[in-house]
């Protein structure tokens, strides 16, 4: 019967250390999800932005991005005009699961 004193407290820690693990992996998770869609709309607007300002060259389209970008706490990492088509990529702040990066395009819609 004296085998058996403590084991409940070893348990009990044991399961702890469990739930403590998984709640930190959930809020790292979550973090980066939510980090991921702020990338997102960035890099919309941004390309919304670039697009708007085309008229004035591609210089101004792309420099208005960046700093659309830069507003969203983001980096600008490319922008690209093809005609009157903006792609720009986004990156976002570096998390336990990387870096999120984000395409995104604006134009005139085809016929």
């Amino acid at each position: 019967m004296g085998d058996d004193r403590g084991s409940a407290t070893v348990f009990g820690i044991a399961v702890l250390a469990v739930v403590v693990l998984l709640t930190t992996f959930g809020i790292q998770l979550g973090g980066a999800v939510v980090d991921r869609h702020e990338v997102s709309g960035a890099a919309d607007l941004a390309a919304l932005a670039a697009a708007a300002r085309l008229v004035d060259g591609e210089a101004y389209a792309c420099e208005r991005a960046t700093w659309v970008a830069e507003r969203m706490r983001t980096r600008l990492v490319d922008c690209a005009v093809n005609g009157w088509e903006v792609t720009v990529e986004v990156t976002g702040r570096r998390t336990v699961f990387g870096t999120a990066a984000v395409r995104a395009r604006a134009g005139p819609v085809d016929d």
